[in-house]
């Protein structure tokens, strides 16, 4: 088992297995470790079979509902540049959920998503926060259960997109992407992975 993937304290210790079937998502690879191996053991194993993109999908599950969106954050920031008022309204509302994780701030991550064109790349960011906790939104959309991995795909999906954006270093910005994400796991803040800029405030 790689030592890249050691230490990961923010990632439950269950099945790997387990978890994407709790968000309703599955790899598209066969995987060779049994259904009871823990994330760090399947992580590993898609790191030695190179299959990125599927890596970059379970770690999107892994990572506790804040650090989820601040990984998906700055993988906005990687393509958009640091933090300015002419930032989209989707990121920008993410970002101060992430800095501080109230209803008032995910109320105003819905009014982001509202008032933004569907096709605004950073609404996978909002995304990942208005579902950050399986349901739909706040005060009464709280009744009503969010699409199934609604959070975690929007994440993985913010990602992807910083991958598309920054074509022309695909490869090696999806390392900068799974180690971001491995950092955030460890308890760190993600940047020393690279790429994102600073942005006002630290998560």
């Amino acid at each position: 088992m790689s030592e890249r993937f050691h230490e990961l304290t923010k990632v439950p210790k269950q099945p790997a297995a387990k978890l994407l079937a709790r968000a309703g998502m599955k790899l598209q690879v066969p995987i060779d470790a049994p259904a009871s191996a823990l994330p760090e053991v399947v992580l590993s194993e898609l790191a030695a079979k190179a299959e990125w993109i599927e890596l970059l999908k379970l770690l999107a599950v892994l990572l506790p509902p804040r650090e989820r969106v601040w990984w998906a954050c700055l993988a906005a920031r990687d393509f958009i540049g640091a933090k300015s008022p002419a930032d989209p309204l989707p990121l920008a509302a993410a970002e101060a959920w992430v800095f501080e994780p109230n209803e008032t701030n995910r109320a105003a991550v819905m009014a982001a998503l509202q008032d933004s064109d569907p096709a605004e790349d950073t609404v996978h960011c909002a995304s990942a926060a208005l579902y950050f906790n399986g349901t739909l939104g706040p005060d009464d959309m709280a009744e009503h259960p969010a699409p199934p991995g609604g959070a975690e795909l929007s994440a993985f999906a913010m990602n992807v997109v910083a991958l598309g954006k920054l074509s022309d270093r695909f490869d090696s910005h999806m390392q900068v992407l799974i180690d971001r994400a491995l950092e955030i796991a460890r308890g760190g803040s993600g940047r020393s992975a690279g790429a994102a800029p600073e942005t006002e405030e630290k998560a």
